[in-house]
């Protein structure tokens, strides 16, 4: 059975942060251009669209080679506005214009310039050689990140616990927990999206390290961003 692929970038125009975050200069290229090279160098996505409400964001998707086929309404383009109604707004929007339906959606946020194509076709491997209905990137957490680390003030000003029962000391000892990287790669199945979820019930991890799983997020980021790419170019 053919399975239709798409691959959507969301790149809306309005950033508090970092002004035009989604296209600020990064060595020497625009912030949405990595992730537009990653998903243009996957051989698993049917197709690539970027959705944006943003003119600028939009010339800059077009010189690197994805589709802009429609805006994304105002009203989906707010700073407090999820994830979800942007993604089941582009499906109805391909089914009723194009009487396209794709089965499965890879979310590819624009801040994760160190996701490269191969991990997209890792995690589409992953959902299709298996039953999970969500695959999605992670880091596994630092030890000393680690919930059984971590301790909260109480209300007379001393440390305890955050997790109750004995405390676990020993790196050796401590559950590996993962956190999610951005995600720089979110694939699930349409029929999540239709059920008015983003997450199913069966979540498979793609775990990456934590250079890749660099997220932009202020100008720090970017700075640290921009010393990994300087130095992987020396390195080549």
């Amino acid at each position: 059975m053919t399975v239709n692929i798409l691959g959507l970038i969301p790149a809306r125009g309005g950033s508090k942060g970092i002004p035009q975050k989604n296209i600020v200069n990064l060595a020497g290229k625009p912030l949405l251009a990595y992730t537009c090279e990653a998903a243009k160098s996957s051989k698993k996505l049917d197709r690539i669209v970027l959705n944006t409400d943003d003119q600028k964001i939009a010339r800059v998707g077009q010189e690197y080679g994805v589709e802009i086929p429609f805006y994304r309404p105002s009203e989906l383009a707010g700073d407090e506005t999820p994830i979800l109604p942007v993604i089941q707004h582009t499906l109805k929007w391909f089914k009723d214009n194009e009487s396209v339906v794709f089965d499965v959606i890879v979310l590819l946020q624009p801040t994760s310039p160190l996701r490269r194509g191969y991990h997209i076709d890792a995690a589409i491997d992953l959902m299709m050689e298996s039953q999970a209905d969500t695959v999605v990137s992670v880091r596994t957490v630092p030890h000393n990140f680690n919930p059984v680390s971590l301790m909260k003030l109480r209300n007379d000003g001393f440390l305890e616990p955050w997790m109750q029962g004995e405390m676990i000391l020993r790196r050796q000892d401590k559950p590996e927990v993962f956190a999610r990287n951005g995600p720089a790669i979110l694939a699930v199945r349409r029929s999540v999206i239709d059920s008015g979820r983003l997450y199913g019930d069966s979540i498979l991890p793609l775990t990456m390290s934590a250079v890749e799983s660099l997220d932009i997020d202020d100008e720090n980021d970017l700075l640290m961003a921009e010393a990994i790419i300087s130095l992987n170019k020396g390195r080549n």
